[in-house]
């Protein structure tokens, strides 16, 4: 049987580069189904994962794993075993890996940041970006608070959703929409980029890749090139690096509407998706 997601016959996307944060795997939100199509139709060199990639958050409050959260491992293990470096930068959902700077398990290496040089030898520094965030850093009991708030509102993205395909209709995040709409993210925003692009100056870096808040972003900020690579549960986004250093936001829910209005019946170049078994 063919989903919505498979494909035939395509070959798959080369990178040098990709970070990937926020997945939160360990949580309903997770779009683990779009993130193991990603993988599959994409090859790389250097795999950076940008923090709150395991929501320890909420495995302490339940444990929720299903196969596809274990598939995702499976697939970056699988990565570094052909000879992909692959790097994990904590974030705060995930922090009890910062007791194991330095380390590696199953060939990731675990760091607390890194610079990366691009193809045409610019210089970004990586970082999940929690620490410059006032929330996290000073009131984590608010954060607390906040992120049992937002797992609520992405249990209502998670039913509208399924809603959605059972009329047909694509994946939408309805907390995302909401996030750009409210004066307050919109500005918490706008001072976090500020709070990272000065940290890039600081460390004398051409730019920096972070992730965090959940919002793709590329823009220059005085000189600095800021790159936030997003999330896989609102806007299932990717940071990637072409082989000759141009960095792209990729977005992979766009990417899959675009392949299926292609095979849909009647469109240009379309074929006629084969009946559910």
């Amino acid at each position: 049987m063919e989903t919505d997601m498979e494909t035939e016959h395509e070959a798959p996307r080369r990178y040098r580069s990709i970070w990937l944060s926020d997945l939160h795997l360990g949580t309903r939100g997770c779009q683990a189904d779009m993130l193991l199509d990603f993988l599959k139709h994409t090859e790389l060199e250097y795999l950076y994962l940008v923090g709150d990639i395991v929501d320890g958050w909420r495995l302490k409050k339940g444990w929720y794993w299903p196969q596809a959260h274990n598939d995702v491992v499976q697939k970056v293990l699988r990565r570094v075993r052909k000879g992909t470096k692959v790097f994990l930068i904590p974030g705060n959902h995930d922090e009890v890996f910062r007791d194991f700077i330095g380390l590696q398990f199953g060939g990731v290496t675990i760091l607390e940041d890194a610079v990366h040089t691009t193809a045409d030898g610019r210089r970004f520094l990586v970082l999940h970006g929690d620490l410059f965030d006032a929330v996290v850093k000073y009131a984590k009991w608010l954060a607390y608070v906040g992120d049992s708030a937002y797992t609520l509102l992405l249990t209502l993205n998670t039913w509208l959703n399924a809603a959605r395909r059972r009329f047909g209709f694509q994946y939408w995040s309805l907390s995302a929409y909401l996030k750009n709409r409210t004066k307050k993210a919109v500005e918490f925003i706008g001072n976090y980029e500020q709070a990272l692009a000065d940290e890039a100056k600081r460390r004398q870096v051409d730019g920096i890749i972070c992730g965090h808040i959940h919002h793709a972003e590329m823009r220059d900020m005085g000189g600095v090139l800021y790159c936030n690579d997003g999330d896989w549960v609102e806007s299932c986004t990717a940071l990637v690096e072409h082989a000759d250093g141009t960095l792209e936001i990729i977005h992979w829910a766009d990417e899959v509407r675009k392949r299926v209005a292609a095979r849909q019946p009647g469109q240009p170049g379309g074929t006629t998706q084969k009946a559910a078994a």
